[in-house]
């Protein structure tokens, strides 16, 4: 069975969530929320979909998102009870009325090829619910390596809210929490898969919401986020560069490195590149990662 875990702390667009919820087709799944102490309680809308859904509601005391979302996450999957498949769904997404239905549908082909993650096609939308985006669809089937290049390189989008996990792979794996979780769930989708290619129901959609609220959309956390993805571009590097062929791997030594020279005055991020690559003798490409960081700080005071 499959379990909608949805980690609560805003009330201002739950309703289009749950009733998102009450309207799927197939109503094989059960819905775990976990409030992380938010200003509002959520109880007066689950009331009004009660008997729309199988849902469990816990109300917890203390507010642990602003510090760390992935153990919020953590604890509203810790509800759950044995159901073999978790979506992570955030309280101001939507998901169409075929989501579940089309999960069931492709149950028996995502175990004969071994998936882990089931993805979703998506689009953007605004805080009126308008679409602000095209659709978004994938392969069918894609590697890990090819879905990371994708994002990376601008080419497609990625949020929690549009994928499915195996409890297996979440137990196995874990997340990784980067600070705000930026980019948590990118490496998430990445290492989840298991090295298996990641599965997409292109037939249904998932509604991202934009709406100025969310992380997402918020411009005062950007020294977070720039420490995040530094984080998180050193650590899929130093786990997983070898799974990558030649050519992605010089996309990431770009990405990595432009994120240095981004925040070229922390210390921390200088001491952890050069280990990096000297550690691995990538002694020439060290010395031509010099050689940018001494142009791009006389473009800074030219």
């Amino acid at each position: 069975m499959l379990a909608i875990v949805i980690p609560y702390f805003k009330e201002a667009f739950f309703e289009d969530t749950l009733a998102s919820l009450a309207g799927q087709s197939d109503h094989r799944f059960k819905v775990y929320i976990g409030n992380d102490a938010g200003k509002v309680s959520p109880l007066p809308l689950l009331e009004k979909y009660k008997g729309m859904f199988d849902c469990y509601y816990k109300g917890f005391s203390e507010n642990i998102g602003s510090k760390s979302l992935v153990k919020q996450w953590e604890r509203c999957i810790a509800l759950t009870e044995n159901e073999e498949w978790i979506m992570i769904l955030g309280d101001d997404d939507v998901l169409g009325d075929n989501v579940v239905s089309t999960f069931y549908e492709n149950i028996a082909d995502i175990k004969t090829r071994k998936a882990s993650v089931i993805r979703y096609a998506s689009i953007v939308i605004d805080g009126s619910g308008n679409e602000v985006s095209s659709i978004f669809t994938h392969p069918v089937l894609e590697s890990p390596q090819d879905f990371m290049i994708r994002k990376l390189c601008g080419k497609t989008r990625s949020s929690l809210s549009e994928y499915i996990f195996s409890r297996e792979a979440m137990q196995k794996v874990k997340f990784r929490d980067l600070p705000l979780a930026w980019n948590t769930d990118l490496l998430a989708v990445f290492e989840f898969s298991l090295g298996n290619k990641i599965f997409t129901i292109n037939e249904a959609k998932v509604f991202f919401r934009v709406s100025g609220m969310n992380l997402t959309s918020l411009s005062e956390n950007h020294k977070l986020k720039s420490h995040a993805t530094f984080q998180f571009m050193l650590h899929l590097m130093k786990s997983w560069l070898h799974t990558f062929d030649a050519v992605q791997r010089e996309i990431l030594f770009d990405r990595l490195e432009k994120t240095f020279l981004n925040n070229k005055k922390n210390i921390y991020f200088w001491m952890q590149m050069s280990w990096f690559y000297l550690q691995r003798f990538y002694v020439k490409r060290y010395i031509l990662f010099l050689l940018k960081f001494i142009h791009a700080a006389r473009e800074k005071y030219r």
